[in-house]
């Protein structure tokens, strides 16, 4: 779309796609992404939204050129386009006496890949931690060690774990295509001992396991804290306890898709820290939280 030839028509059809929630969603998925793109069936993974929806949902925001596609074996991938929003963006909000800078040649790819692979790169050991171990840290363990691609080696643990994760959340990621045989409730403690694996990252998922003294982690790992509402403490239908774990675990994909694509190699130890803390205070977070005490 060439910014010269903008106009209202132009404008009204990006911020049509935009208006739906899942399409706006999934832009913002997408734009973590950027260069490299997703596979379709993991951008409704993500979302945790029927494949066949996610297909129609993408068509649209394809129609409005804010994403491009290409078709990579089996898989069709999707990367974000600022090209069309950021002019229409950059104009209203000059109006306004903004200034938006859009970083075309670094943002935008006109063949989008997926991230290449990372063996050769630095493996991060993640510990993510919930109180029970049963929900939230869970289903954060199954998310970064997939999204992580080989870069991340994800555990959970809990300050006070719970016999076994809870199995609506197994359940939950089963039906999005997690192998749940693995994820397992267990004690912090079990990290701390000599032969553990040492962590790079540990992150609370709950206030409660912020509140509380935690080991003596071998390795000095960087801690943040990510807390969100327990999912499992809302009373009600089945239908409204599945709602509310479904929430946790969009709230989550949005966070550990954040956390993959930082760019660790080129932050010192404060500005990362900083980042991971940022992700944290994303949609969803807890009071706690958001005042930065946890940290």
């Amino acid at each position: 779309m060439d910014e010269t030839r903008l106009n209202g028509e132009d404008a009204i059809r990006i911020f049509d796609a935009l208006s739906q929630g899942t399409r706006f969603e999934t832009y913002r998925l997408l734009l973590r992404y950027v260069p490299y793109g997703l596979p379709a069936g993991d951008i409704a993974r993500l979302l945790a939204v029927p494949h066949n929806t996610m297909s129609t949902h993408l068509a649209l925001l394809e129609r409005a050129n804010l994403v491009t596609a290409r078709r990579d074996g089996r898989s069709i991938i999707y990367a974000a386009s600022l090209v069309p929003a950021a002019p229409i963006l950059g104009r209203l909000m000059g109006e306004m006496g903004f200034t938006l800078t859009a970083r075309h040649g670094t943002l935008q790819s006109a063949f989008p890949q997926v991230r290449p692979a990372a063996a050769n790169d630095r493996v991060y050991n993640v510990l993510l931690v919930c109180s029970g171990n049963s929900a939230r840290s869970v289903i954060a363990e199954a998310l970064l060690n997939r999204e992580g691609r080989g870069r991340f080696r994800a555990y959970s643990a809990g300050s006070r774990p719970k016999s076994k994760p809870h199995p609506m959340a197994l359940n939950l990621l089963a039906s999005l295509g997690y192998d749940t045989a693995h994820l397992s409730s267990k004690s912090w403690d079990g990290f701390a001992r000599p032969n553990a694996p040492e962590m790079d990252f540990v992150i609370t998922t709950c206030d409660a396991a912020a509140g509380e003294i935690c080991p003596a982690f071998p390795g000095h790992p960087l801690q943040a804290h990510w807390g969100l509402p327990d999912p499992l403490s809302v009373k009600g239908t089945e239908a409204e306890q599945k709602a509310a774990l479904l929430s946790t675990y969009r709230r989550l994909a949005g966070r550990v898709s954040a956390f993959v694509n930082l760019p660790f190699e080129q932050l010192d130890l404060a500005s990362l820290k900083e980042r991971i803390s940022k992700i944290g205070r994303m949609e969803g977070a807890t009071d706690l939280t958001l005042s930065g005490q946890a940290a």
